[in-house]
């Protein structure tokens, strides 16, 4: 039986992996996530509930108690580890930086330090395409430079991809980095965009559109994303040993992205039509009345795009979920949940 640690397991990408994990029997996951008040706790237990099973451990604790983090390595002895647990959100850091040097960066570090005294497999990790900073050439190759980082989010992250390739150089351990880009879909996060808009045009607000609508984002559907991953999983980087009779680090990092950016007007037209569809909203609604553009926010960038040329060639996988169809599944999700539902 494969001992799999997922970190960040009540949050968005992390449980719709867990789940996916469960339908291997020979699998057993252990969960560990600290219900911060970052957004509302209930989605997050909800979605403990959608992969409650015997297969499945759940503890709530934080990355950054490093005691917690070697117990769990000791107990279950791990073959693979994925940690998705992180500080999220670009705008958020510009005004709580401690929270993400303790949970990006601190816990990263003993996850690491976890990995060198219990050897595992595998570490694949999150990292973000937030790296790229204001990087213009595109689409963006993990070749690029990413030295630049223009949120302290971009550069916890920058960091963790440092680490682990120190760590892997040092001790051998086999790691991969995922720069995710944009991900959405049911579930998801409510201070990503799609998910805020929503809410704000139940209750007749307004909503802001960035840049005065130019900017553009590869929007990820979470299934493509955990499919990403899932593959990832079963490959570690290969060991092997350099001229100098030391380890090369068994190391690589992956973009995983819609390699389609699509303009924030078009996204909301789409999401818009969609909430009507799935009567989250009223066909007679004005959304023209509910935009307002606004100028870009310190920490944004102006566009997103993943070249995933390397995760093509090396795991024969590209994600491929459109745009309308992801925001399709959401609007049905968030009518059953919020609207049906009624909470």
């Amino acid at each position: 039986m494969k001992k799999i640690l997922v970190t960040g397991s009540a949050g968005f990408i992390s449980a719709y992996l867990v789940k996916r994990l469960l339908e291997d029997k020979d699998n057993l996951i252990i969960g560990l996530d600290n219900l911060n008040p970052y957004y509302d706790v209930s989605l997050k237990e909800e979605r403990l509930r959608l992969t409650k099973n015997e297969r499945y451990i759940f503890y709530k604790g934080d990355l950054a108690d490093k005691s917690l983090i070697h117990k769990l390595f000791d107990e279950y002895k791990f073959d693979i580890v994925v940690n998705l647990a992180a500080q999220a959100g670009v705008r958020y850091s510009i005004t709580n930086p401690d929270a993400y040097i303790n949970s990006n960066i601190i816990g990263f570090y003993n996850i690491l330090e976890a990995c060198r005294h219990h050897p595992v497999e595998h570490l694949v990790y999150a990292s973000s395409s937030s790296v790229y900073g204001g990087n213009k050439k595109v689409p963006f190759s993990t070749d690029d430079k990413v030295d630049n980082p223009v949120s302290l989010y971009a550069a916890t992250k920058k960091s963790n991809e440092l680490l682990a390739h120190a760590y892997s150089k040092l001790y051998n351990i086999p790691s991969t980095g995922l720069r995710f880009f944009t991900v959405y879909g049911p579930m998801g996060r409510p201070d990503m965009a799609y998910f805020g808009f929503t809410n704000k045009l139940i209750k007749g607000e307004t909503i802001e559109i960035f840049n005065y609508g130019n900017c553009k984002r590869d929007f990820t559907y979470v299934d493509d994303i955990v499919e990403g991953i899932l593959r990832v999983m079963k490959r570690p980087p290969e060991k092997k040993t350099g001229e100098d009779g030391l380890p090369l680090p068994p190391y690589k990092v992956y973009n995983i992205g819609n390699s389609n950016p699509e303009n924030l007007l078009d996204f909301v037209q789409i999401l818009s039509e969609e909430l009507v569809r799935a009567k989250v909203l009223p066909e007679d609604y004005d959304f023209e009345a509910h935009k307002k553009l606004v100028p870009m926010q310190p920490g944004d960038v102006p566009v997103t795009y993943a070249d995933v040329s390397d995760l093509e060639r090396d795991f024969g996988y590209k994600p491929k979920t459109s745009l309308r169809e992801g925001l399709r599944k959401f609007a049905e999700w968030y009518y059953e949940y919020y609207i049906k539902g009624e909470k």
